[in-house]
């Protein structure tokens, strides 16, 4: 497996159990804004697709832009990845029969088949994570070590380019 590969199976594996991500983006005045999205794909490979609502100012600014440079951000307990690329909308109603489900019907309304449900498709070109590894007791007692050490935290923090 190459370092390429690697790196991109340490975010696949990172994100995978993270349901909430964080979405950035530029809206039509150039400020950024964040919105709490439902990653759809677990498969990552590069791509993360979330599932919204065409008439939404997301995907409005998006589409209006697209291109459009964005930034997801994931969060755990114990790790943080950071996901910067480009999103577009997509219109598949079938990749979109595929994704759908309860957690889906609950926020948007007439399935699949509404047109005004669309597929948010991020390619990201790179990702950096931060990964403390271990359960929280390890976690805890590593801050102590540093603290009374004075050396610093143990931790995995890279750059992956995608």
């Amino acid at each position: 497996m190459s370092e390429h590969d690697d790196g991109t199976q340490k975010v696949a594996d990172l994100i995978k159990d993270i349901r909430i991500a964080m979405l950035t983006h530029a809206d039509s005045n150039g400020a950024l804004v964040s919105h709490p999205m439902a990653t759809q794909e677990v498969q990552f490979d590069g791509d993360v697709l979330f599932v919204a609502e065409r008439d939404s100012h997301k995907a409005r600014d998006i589409a209006a832009q697209s291109p459009a440079r964005v930034n997801v951000a994931y969060s755990s307990n114990s790790s943080w990845v950071s996901l910067s690329g480009t999103a577009t909308i997509v219109d598949d109603t079938a990749k979109l029969a595929e994704l759908w489900n309860s957690f889906t019907g609950a926020w948007l309304e007439g399935g699949p088949e509404n047109p005004n449900n669309i597929i948010i498709k991020v390619s990201a070109d790179s990702a950096e994570y931060w990964d403390s590894p271990g359960a929280k007791v390890t976690q805890i007692a590593n801050f102590i070590k540093a603290k009374v050490t004075g050396e610093r935290m143990e931790g995995d923090n890279e750059v992956v380019d995608l």
